[in-house]
């Protein structure tokens, strides 16, 4: 064997521990129970591991005091019984590696295809700080995306925070599939929260595909998993996407859905004893998501990578108002809205650009580029006001010059926004000039002069 297929392995026994602490279960709750023994040796958060006559199982310390430690198992806790010893395994850690890339994983660093997976040299906390704020470089440049819409209209920068805000079954997940295979990015990681097992088997084979995985890392928490897993499964996916950003590298990061890991954190902290008040959440939540957010984005100056994010949030009835939407809408860097009646009548992306912002613009575009976004939104906005009178056939022609020049460029325009962009930002621009400039339609207005174009 060479050295380098020995490395796993010696990762592997380096990491082990000849001692642990070792506690008792003494009671036995709804949900929780109850360790003598580890009080004065476990932090806040810590895993531990019950032992049980037939397996064993994870469980994470919610509450100390000096009459024990409350453990959340991560399970229903059937089997448990009082005397059971319980092992502390510590605050939770991952070491990922280069050959995790390719790798469907769950949130506890385990393979989920069958086949073995080593363990990188540096051990890596699920909850890390994320970088200084004054240490950070600044958002990077556009980045190609494979798709018309963020090439031009809601463009995408190296660093950029970006949320997606969708109800369900509206394309975000294909979505998400189709950025993940084209955004220039040395790797992706992905974290599949809370789907159906179905649904992870389908985006890893037909969504992303052998192309999507050379150069993905998948984490996957299903549906029927314990909150616990679910919610480790987000901070894996980070601390996995750091350990690349740290090496250098541009690492693109898509999170589905920042909701279901607000709905696991709630079960945990309403067991725990935390009261709920943001619309059933606990006031935990707020910084639970946005510390999450804040660890992606621009890295370090002296690391040389960044994690460019996008973050998808479940909204009941395109409500942008609830709690987690209102959360992490407010600590990203944009957001695309993803609506229902768009995708019923077969448009997909079902993206409502007029609710959808980039907040990388106007730097991500030169003056023409902004002008002709500017001239896109006019469009569709004019469309949009008038769309009841021209489908009910009360517009009259002639009588409005912008609803006029609306609804000649409106067709093209809304097709345009579904459309691939093999070839890049450039060619994408020079395919939406051409449908802005129809014979007929007023000219666009002139940009302002900047400091390139003198």
């Amino acid at each position: 064997m060479t050295g380098r297929s020995l490395t796993p392995l010696t990762n592997e026994i380096l990491s082990l521990r000849a001692v642990r602490p070792v506690g008792r279960v003494r009671r036995i709750g709804h949900g929780t129970m109850t360790v003598g023994g580890l009080a004065t040796e476990a932090a806040l958060g810590d895993h531990v591991r019950i032992d049980l006559r037939d397996g064993a199982l994870r469980g994470e310390i919610v509450d100390l005091s000096f009459e024990g430690a409350v453990v959340l198992p991560d399970g229903a806790g059937e089997g448990i019984r009082i005397g059971d010893p319980v092992i502390l395994d510590g605050p939770p850690t991952i070491a990922p590696s280069d050959h995790w890339i390719g790798r469907v994983i769950d949130p506890y660093g385990q393979p989920l295809d069958g086949r073995g997976l080593g363990r990188g040299i540096v051990e890596r906390p699920l909850r890390a700080s994320a970088p200084r704020a004054i240490e950070r470089r600044s958002l990077g440049g556009r980045l190609a995306t494979g798709l018309a819409v963020f090439d031009t209209l809601l463009p995408i920068v190296r660093g950029q925070r970006v949320g997606v805000f969708s109800g369900s079954g509206v394309g975000k997940s294909t979505l998400l599939g189709n950025l993940a295979k084209g955004v220039d990015a040395d790797v992706a990681v992905i974290a599949l929260v809370g789907e159906r097992g179905r649904e992870v088997r389908e985006f890893v084979d037909k969504t992303l595909g052998p192309d999507g995985m050379k150069k993905a890392v998948v984490v996957a928490a299903t549906s029927d998993q314990p909150p616990l897993t679910r919610r480790h499964a987000l901070w894996t996916a980070m601390a996995v996407a750091e350990h690349f950003r740290d090496h250098g590298r541009h690492v693109l990061f898509l999170a589905d859905s920042v909701t279901r890991f607000a709905e696991a954190h709630r079960e945990i902290v309403l067991a725990a004893g935390e009261v709920p008040s943001l619309r059933g959440f606990p006031p935990s939540v707020a910084h639970m998501i946005t510390a999450l957010a804040e660890r992606s984005g621009p890295g370090p100056k002296r690391s040389g990578g960044d994690i460019t994010a996008v973050f998808t949030v479940l909204v009941a009835g395109s409500d942008m108002e609830e709690p987690i939407a209102d959360i992490l809408r407010g600590v990203l860097d944009g957001h695309i809205v993803l609506d229902r009646q768009i995708a019923e009548r077969g448009r997909y992306p079902a993206i409502d650009l007029l609710r959808s912002v980039s907040r990388s613009l106007p730097e991500a575009a030169s003056g023409q580029e902004n002008a002709l976004i500017q001239l896109a939104r006019q469009r569709l906005g004019a469309y949009d006001r008038a769309e009841l009178m021209i489908q009910s056939g009360l517009y009259a022609g002639g009588s409005d010059p912008n609803i006029d020049a609306a609804i000649r460029v409106w067709p093209a325009l809304d097709a345009f926004l579904t459309e691939p962009s093999p070839d890049g930002p450039s060619a994408a621009f020079a395919r939406l000039s051409r449908i802005l400039f129809v014979p007929g339609t007023a000219s666009a207005p002139k940009p302002p002069r900047t400091p390139s174009d003198r």
